[in-house]
């Protein structure tokens, strides 16, 4: 059975005080009955507090990037190494603003992963299409594409490792969301993609998310899809309340 996870991207938000605020409030808030996997992302400046402010919880704790490089002179990057060095275990990989704004490639998140991966870190790896893309009926190819040039080359057993993060570029930030039809749709492609290269029992075990505009409001009924498996949230995450109803919804 697939491990259905929330997890929330906090992106370049919340101070050292306001980040042990809202992990207080999460930790009051958080339903305790629910078997879902709650993932925070906050801040690299912020990770090893959190770190330390949730050793005796259920919460884990993900960087929201990494450098693929071991070492070296890369001024203001972070390694693998440093983020295992402070008890931090899951990174993303190939946020869509990571690749609009700061121009990764698929080839460069392909060397990331197998960073991660080398140091036994839990790779998040997000991917999808650009509104145009869906206009112009392209966006399975796109998907299709992240996937194989970002992932493909890895051995099946890699894929224990591997959550996968399907984002619509369009719906992230915007208020627009995917319908639950429309994410069922792709996340049916993205399993069916999985199964024909790495097998059924791969495809059958990876946890996919959604992520691209969930609310309370949404959240039930989007997770309820057989092939949606959580979320990826992100301005909802940065209010106690909206992702601890989020997490219910799972």
């Amino acid at each position: 059975m697939r491990t259905k996870i929330v997890a929330g991207n906090w992106k370049m938000h919340k101070n050292a005080e306001e980040t042990e605020d809202l992990l207080n409030d999460l930790i009051d808030k958080l339903p305790n009955d629910v078997e879902a996997r709650v993932i925070v992302a906050p801040t690299f400046v912020n990770l090893s507090s959190a770190v330390e402010h949730l050793q005796f919880t259920n919460i884990g704790v993900a960087a929201q990037n990494m450098h693929q490089s071991e070492a070296g002179a890369f001024t203001g990057e972070i390694s693998a190494d440093m983020l295992k060095s402070i008890g931090v275990d899951i990174v993303i990989l190939g946020h869509s603003e990571r690749r609009a704004y700061f121009h990764e490639t698929d080839a460069l998140l392909a060397e990331k992963v197998n960073t991660a991966l080398k140091h036994d870190l839990e790779v998040i790896f997000c991917f999808g299409e650009e509104l145009k893309d869906r206009q112009s009926e392209q966006h399975f190819n796109i998907v299709e594409n992240q996937l194989k040039d970002g992932l493909f080359h890895l051995e099946a057993k890699a894929w224990e490792n591997i959550i996968l993060a399907y984002e619509p570029v369009w719906a992230i930030g915007t208020g627009e969301t995917a319908s639950p039809e429309q994410a069922q749709e792709m996340h049916e492609f993205i399993r069916q993609t999985v199964k024909t290269k790495f097998g059924a029992e791969v495809a059958e075990n990876v946890s996919i998310l959604y992520g691209g505009s969930v609310k309370p409001e949404n959240a039930k009924e989007i997770f309820g899809k057989p092939d949606v498996d959580g979320g990826l949230i992100g301005g909802a995450a940065l209010k106690a309340t909206d992702f601890s109803a989020i997490v219910a919804g799972i």
